[in-house]
């Protein structure tokens, strides 16, 4: 049998102030942030990585938080939205809790036959949490989906089937608005894409709360490699593996636009720290260290809540 992708690894995103950020994500979603560490093509920036306790693939949000960073807006050849997982019997609490708090969302609605709320993040970033019949003792399990704004959903379509191995999971428009349904075979986190067309126009602007990229899961480096392999013969050519200290990157557009990557599952977050205290300190790749007395000097100070 072909070998499958069996989800998404990660999704990053572009952000404002960083402070906000991590109020948000660990406070209103209780996320945790598992690193912190520097945008590698720019140490004065953070990288900030959240997921479950361990930092597990397919429950990990990344952001570059640009102080300065103007406004975003998705459009077509954008990664519109990601979609976290409520688990079995948690979404009419995570209404309550959301109300309660006066956080106000969207819904709500019906989504091939699941109920979806829509939140906002202090850029303006949707923030679905879709409810499933997924067992979980965590308040999100990880992701559910990621929203890829599409002009023509054709040619993304036989990509992820084709070549990644997705199948047709459900088809549905719904107020002008089309989507295709995608599904991995395995039960992984993150295991479901949807393509989106709109007959809204809209051209796209990355910035804050917009999608930078979307990656998916490679098991390994052989697995990565097999994927770069197959990737190029269905003339889809990557990058070059690229290091990323926490995992191995290789990256492409797909052919509406979008930018994928596919990350390898190991080495994980606690290659460089203890993984009961990730996300405590700030964490630099080798090449940085020298000068990390500059590089603290440059980056606000960051509070994560208890």
């Amino acid at each position: 049998m072909p070998r499958t992708i069996p989800g998404l690894h990660h999704v990053t995103a572009i952000s404002g102030p960083p402070q906000a950020n991590v109020d948000f994500y660990t406070g209103t979603l209780r996320q945790r942030l598992v690193k912190k560490t520097v945008n590698f093509d720019d140490p004065g920036t953070y990288h900030l990585y959240y997921g479950d306790a361990a930092g597990s693939p397919g429950t990990i949000l990344t952001f570059f938080p640009f102080a300065d960073a103007g406004p975003g807006r998705a459009g077509p050849g954008m990664a519109r939205a990601y979609a976290y997982a409520v688990p079995k019997g948690g979404f009419d609490g995570w209404m309550e809790q959301l109300a309660e708090q006066a956080i106000d969302f969207d819904g709500p609605e019906e989504r091939f036959g699941a109920r979806v709320i829509t939140l906002r993040d202090p850029d303006g970033a949707p923030v679905e949490l879709v409810e499933t019949n997924r067992e979980a003792t965590d308040p999100l399990d990880g992701f559910h989906s990621v929203t890829l704004w599409e002009r023509d959903i054709a040619p993304t379509a036989r990509l992820l089937t084709g070549v990644f191995g997705y199948a047709e999971a459900g088809h549905e428009t719904v107020g002008g608005v089309e989507r295709l349904r995608l599904a991995a075979p395995d039960e992984a986190r993150g295991a479901v894409i949807d393509l989106m067309r709109s007959d809204a126009p809209s051209i796209g602007r990355q910035g804050a709360g917009t999608i930078h990229h979307v990656a998916f899961r490679a098991e390994s480096d052989e697995v990565q490699r097999e994927w770069q392999e197959r990737l190029a013969a269905a003339g889809h050519p990557t990058t070059p593996v690229i290091d990323r200290q926490y995992f191995n990157a290789i990256y492409f557009r797909e052919p509406g636009g979008v930018l994928f990557e596919i990350a390898t599952d190991p080495p994980g977050f606690a290659v460089d720290e203890d993984a009961a205290h990730l996300g405590e300190a700030l964490k630099l790749p080798a090449r940085y260290e020298p000068h990390r007395a500059r590089i603290e000097q440059v980056l606000p100070p960051l509070k994560v809540p208890a």
